[in-house]
């Protein structure tokens, strides 16, 4: 037994186990049995056992081993390896294969590739289907390549695609340089190449999975083969979305730089470049560091590709993006603020991708009706009030408050000349419009209406209040001061109420703009915007039930399928903002406002108004926010440059009722609910008292105590208000009127002396011609006689006295 008998005096060695059944043989394996036999006797039973353990673990592996078939190979010397590796690439094969000519199946004939005309990028309807903008072919500009710069072409292609003219449709070698550098997180960057862009622009959806990519990829491949280079290039340029409203260079060239695209300079044409991968966020019109950033990218990128020199790209880094913002040329559009406001509202509900990719149509729920007169009382206001009380500017917005539609809007005087939307995009203080806020918050925490509160000077932690009328008229009920738009007691007011409540439930009925908790916060301190304020107020005329304002009904694809609705947003259902209670007291005192306080000008005949009159500091905006149970408007008059006016909140509250009594001509009348028993009533909200650090209360100053500007009485305000509008009249033709009528009626004096005295009108007469120089002359203001002199002095005819009688006698 010479291999037994080695297994048993075999010892683990490190090379054991690579070489398992396979022991090493001594020389005295090949000897005789006996020797080998008393050479391997053990000298103890230890190391004999443990010969034997170690024998038979290796007798068996090479037992086992021989019946596998001997030693163990690598796996990757396996037949059976190599037989699965070919079966897994023959079954790859096949499925790829198999599902090209499945996408194939979804993608259109290459014969369409080189007829395709792109549908309407985009259709904005109104609620009744009227078309108000159609952005598209028939508005969009179309230059053959020829027409299209140099220095353009190259930015697009050193920015999107800088192997263009070397890949077949995809890019491998792009794909793996943007994985690469995503993972190394350099850069976050896209594999797209120009003609998967332009395949995604034509044909297909923007959903983001990858059955999506495969067949992007696969039509960009049948693109290549039936289009060349140029074709591909001149298209992508004429279509691609590059921010604004412009559809291709032409398009973008006039819309930021007011310039054909034969005029752009380098970093003009590096900036229109660079917004092709995400035209919002590198607009330069909305954020101008971003657009800055990523032209100096694209610039980097052209001098790397040799474009340009180091010399043109140092110059073109050092230059500022000089911007002349203009409208897409040959852009009919009705509503224009309004289509202005959808486009920057759909990329919050569908995919920037799919509004890129066109044919989309969008219902919104403007009323061509009521948007006309909205706009014809905006123009009527600025054309009659405008000028001599000093506004420039005003917007109007009205929406149902019954389910937030915006019905109208208007932004401002001319959207051609400025498109900033003074509806949606001015902040501004509200000023007394915001109490409405402050007295519902009182009314939900339990407060009464008939609660008093005194009307006197107040100091509170240094901020000292005033009335817009520099007087007080001491206690007051909480229903008074508010139809007289008193400041002290809305303060007062807040005071018992607290900054926490008041501001929570000015958020809850719509307020989004940033509310700081502050003394003056119950006089519209903190700014908004115009549609937040009107939407809040209709929190009121909704029943305490707040929903979020918005313009937009229905989306529909290009072959007319419903992809989003409005329903189906929960954003846009009605919450509970203020219990119904509460809102009903609030509306019964806004109600007051309008019918015996400072918004009387916004009375509608035979129908209940409620609604808030609001002016700032130094009369720089002017406010009336109003509302009906079927309609809640907003009207705002001011400037731009933030100068004062001369006009009053009566001026917006007549503006108000000048649109509201045509929108409600057929229109129903509803009532609002009555006013629920103030006894009794449980509160919704917690009070929390503000306890300031120093709180000064001082005396009502006695009448004439006070300057001529501050008396605490109505008449001496209309004193002021008359004498102010007298020296306006004072001015132009008016002035020429009246002194045409002094000449006049000292003429008839004149002849009506000289017949007392028997004069002649004859020409021949001698004094006929003193008369006729006496008539032409200017008449002279007449004076009180001067007081007369003491007798120590001589007396004196001061200069200017002199009577007309006086002046006709003869020397």
């Amino acid at each position: 037994m010479p291999k037994f008998n080695s297994w048993l005096n075999h010892k683990p060695t490190k090379s054991d186990d690579g070489n398992r059944g396979k022991p090493e043989l001594t020389p005295e394996d090949t000897q005789g049995t006996d020797q080998s036999e008393k050479n391997t006797l053990p000298k103890t039973k230890l190391e004999k056992t443990k010969q034997l353990i170690y024998g038979f673990k290796h007798f068996s592996s090479g037992v086992l081993g021989r019946i596998s078939g001997g030693p163990r190979k690598p796996f990757y010397r396996r037949y059976w390896f190599w037989a699965a590796a070919g079966l897994s690439v023959a079954g790859g094969i096949i499925a790829v294969e198999r599902g090209i000519s499945e996408i194939d199946k979804t993608l259109p004939d290459k014969a369409e590739l080189n007829a395709v005309i792109r549908e309407q990028t985009l259709t904005i309807k109104a609620g009744d289907g009227t078309i108000l903008q159609q952005r598209g072919e028939a508005t969009r500009e179309q230059l053959d390549l020829e027409e299209i710069p140099d220095v353009l072409k190259k930015a697009f292609i050193a920015s999107e695609d800088r192997r263009f003219w070397k890949h077949g449709g995809v890019d491998y070698q792009g794909i793996a340089r943007a994985v690469y550098n995503n993972l190394r997180s350099e850069s976050l960057q896209g594999g797209s190449t120009i003609t998967q862009q332009l395949a995604r622009i034509l044909f297909l959806k923007q959903e983001r999975t990858y059955w999506r990519k495969l067949k992007e990829f696969r039509l960009a491949q049948n693109m290549e083969e039936e289009l060349t280079k140029n074709e591909i290039l001149e298209r992508y340029l004429n279509l691609v979305y590059l921010g604004s409203g412009a559809y291709g260079v032409a398009d973008a060239a006039w819309v930021y730089f007011s310039k054909s695209v034969d005029e752009l300079t380098l970093v003009e044409a590096a900036t229109i470049a660079g917004l092709t991968p995400a035209p919002s966020i590198f607009s330069p019109i909305e954020n101008p560091e971003a657009a800055k950033k990523r032209r100096d990218l694209v610039l980097q990128r052209m001098f790397e590709d040799g474009v340009i020199t180091k010399a043109q790209k140092q110059a073109a880094l050092e230059n500022e993006i000089a911007l002349k913002p203009n409208q897409p040329k040959r852009l009919e559009v009705q509503a224009p603020y309004f289509t202005s406001y959808i486009h920057k509202e759909l990329p919050k509900f569908i995919s920037p991708e799919i509004i890129k990719a066109g044919g989309l149509t969008v219902e919104t729920t403007l009323n061509p009706k009521w948007q006309k007169f909205a706009e014809a009382t905006i123009t009527k206001v600025l054309k009659r009030e405008g000028k001599w009380q000093r506004f420039k500017q005003a917007a109007l917005v009205a929406i149902d408050p019954r389910d937030g539609q915006i019905k109208a809007m208007v932004g401002g005087k001319d959207f051609d000349k400025n498109q900033f939307n003074r509806v949606t995009q001015a902040q501004r203080q509200p000023g007394s419009t915001f109490k409405g806020f402050v007295y519902a918050a009182a009314i939900a925490s339990g407060k009464n209406p008939h609660d008093s509160y005194l009307d006197a000077p107040i100091v509170v932690d240094g901020y000292e209040p005033k009335n817009f009328d520099k007087g007080y008229r001491g206690w007051m009920t909480m229903q008074q001061a508010l139809t007289k738009s008193v400041n002290i007691v809305a303060l007062r007011v807040m005071l018992k109420v607290g900054f926490e409540p008041t501001i929570k439930l000015a958020r809850d009925m719509g307020i989004k703009s940033e509310l700081k908790p502050m003394y003056s916060l119950a006089l519209g301190s903190n700014e908004v915007n115009l549609l937040e304020l009107t939407s809040a107020y209709g929190t009121f005329a909704n029943k305490g039930l707040h929903l979020e304002p918005h313009g937009i009904r229905r989306i529909f694809n290009r072959q007319g399928e419903e992809i989003w609705n409005a329903k189906s947003e929960s954003k846009f259902n009605a919450k509970r903002a203020l219990d119904s209670d509460s809102a009903a007291i609030t509306t019964h005192m806004l109600r007051r406002v309008v019918t015996q306080g400072t918004g009387g000008s916004a009375g509608l005949h035979n129908r209940p108004v409620a609604g808030k009159t609001g002016t700032t500091d130094d009369v720089r905006d002017l406010w009336f926010i109003g509302y009906i149970p079927q309609m809640v408007t907003g009207v705002w008059l001011g400037n731009d440059d933030n100068k004062s006016t001369r006009g009053s909140s009566s001026t917006a509250a007549y503006t108000w009722r000048d649109f509201m009594k045509n929108v409600v001509e057929g229109m129903k009348i509803e009532n609002f609910p009555p006013r629920p028993k103030l006894k009794g009533r449980k509160s919704s909200i917690k009070a929390k008292t503000i306890k300031p650090k120093k709180l000064i209360n001082r005396p009502i100053p006695k009448k004439g105590d006070e300057d001529s500007e501050g008396r605490n009485s109505r008449r001496s305000s209309r004193r002021r208000r008359r004498r102010s509008s007298s020296r306006r009249n004072n001015s132009g033709n008016s002035l020429r009127r009246r002194l045409r009528r002094r000449v006049r009626r000292n003429s008839s004096q004149v002849r009506r002396y000289r017949r007392r005295r028997g004069a002649t009108s004859s020409p021949n007469n001698s004094g006929s011609s003193k008369l006729r120089r006496s008539t032409r002359q200017a008449p002279v203001r007449r004076r009180r006689a001067p007081v007369a002199a003491p007798k120590s002095r001589p007396k004196a005819t001061p200069r200017g006295t002199t009577s007309w009688r006086e002046r006709l006698k003869p020397n």
